[in-house]
């Protein structure tokens, strides 16, 4: 069977399978306002509405608390969101010299769970944990090589763990927060409204400026209320915070932000191992009245590596979206990560995708996504990806 009648058969798949479907969807902190507010899950009064001042759901789930207390149950103010993700797919493609395929139309499938707790003490803070879990990491074949390697899936185990602890909190004017296992970008404003479902292109050419991957991280963010949004971030290796021996990231980032348009920059300064690179990111977007947007961005960084080895990385992307019919049409194109210029480094290669977000309701969305990723060297054929992601948030 082909990768295009495999297609076919798709839809008929997941309607059987898409009842354990969600779509993980990030934390946004600048939209987090009522924390008195628990209307977006009833942690308290779901079965006896005749006794409004008892919680029935203890902390950690033990059972019911028969009680005119909060104590040992969930605050009034935390909040949980769930989701999942399931992705079905196969890539078209294969190194011609071996007999290691890239897909090979096998066809695969994947999922992706997350919890979100969020809850606040003052109004004005905080405090959010991330929990996940999936295998969209573990099937057969490096990474590059997995059918659904593209999709942003939880993929580091299937075993229930926490991605990430962070509590933000004002601080003066400005908005600051500290986290573990939280990206040093957390605060950052990226002038970029393309929302493909992709793992390479989403990131809209700001792969290493905006730092990411951290274990401790601290930040801080300040609104100047008239569009002007400036922030800092670092991330530190847990085991050495701050020194010589291990490894650091230190970024900044500048933002403006208009009615239809935005525009921003970011530097960061990131140690590996003996060397320190820098990078720096420019992106913009512009909104048009007709509800059609377009993204791009650029990046350069200044590898400080050996001069045999390559000194420069360009990063680059355009994007388009907007609303099509009952759903959301979009297409970009860009660099495959990174381009390094040396003899001998990585190839350029581009990444072009096109997807259709549909949603079928308030909280079920199937997105199917077709993309093209161009070969690492002469002898391995371009890679071509058909999949659907069905995702439900509760």
């Amino acid at each position: 069977m082909k990768l295009f009648q495999r297609l076919l058969v798709a839809p008929a798949t997941l309607g059987l399978i898409s009842p354990i479907a969600a779509n993980a969807t990030e934390i946004n902190l600048n939209e987090i306002s009522n924390y008195s507010d628990v209307e977006s899950i009833e942690l308290v009064n779901s079965f006896d509405s005749n006794e409004p001042n008892k919680s029935l759901l203890l902390a950690g789930g033990e059972g019911l608390a028969d009680t005119d207390s909060y104590d040992g149950g969930f605050s009034e103010t935390t909040t949980a969101s769930f989701s999942v993700d399931f992705a079905i797919g196969a890539v078209d493609g294969k190194d011609v010299t071996t007999t290691v395929t890239d897909g090979d139309e096998a066809l695969q499938a994947a999922y992706g769970f997350q919890i979100d707790l969020n809850t606040s003490f003052t109004g004005e803070d905080s405090l959010d944990i991330s929990i996940d879990a999936g295998n969209g990491g573990t099937a057969t074949g490096a990474p590059a090589t997995q059918a659904l390697a593209e999709f942003d899936l939880n993929s580091g185990s299937e075993a229930l763990t926490v991605d990430g602890v962070s509590y933000t909190f004002p601080l003066g004017g400005a908005t600051a927060f500290v986290g573990d296992n939280t990206d040093g970008s957390l605060l950052f404003t990226t002038a970029c409204v393309y929302g493909g479902p992709s793992n390479t292109l989403d990131d809209c050419a700001n792969v290493s400026a905006g730092i990411t991957g951290g274990g401790l991280s601290i930040g801080a963010a300040y609104d100047f209320d008239n569009g002007f949004t400036t922030a800092f971030g670092a991330q530190f290796t847990e085991t050495g915070i701050a020194t010589d021996e291990t490894d650091d990231s230190y970024a900044v980032n500048a933002a403006y932000t208009a009615d239809s348009y935005g525009v921003s920059i970011t530097y960061a300064n990131v140690e590996a191992g003996a060397v320190n690179d820098t990078f720096m990111a420019f992106n913009g977007y512009y909104s048009f009245d007709n509800g059609l947007n377009i993204s791009a961005g650029y990046e350069i960084g200044d590898l400080d590596n050996e001069p045999a080895v390559e000194d420069e990385s360009e990063a680059y992307f355009v994007g388009i979206n907007g609303e099509v019919g009952p759903g959301e049409l979009g297409a970009a194109a860009g660099t495959y990560g990174v381009m390094e210029e040396a003899a001998g480094s990585i190839p350029d290669r581009m990444m072009y995708e096109i997807y259709y977000s549909y949603p079928v309701n308030d909280g079920m969305t199937i997105t199917p996504l077709i993309y093209t990723v161009e070969g690492d060297s002469a002898t391995d054929e371009d890679e071509t990806g058909i999949m659907v992601k069905t995702s439900f948030s509760f």
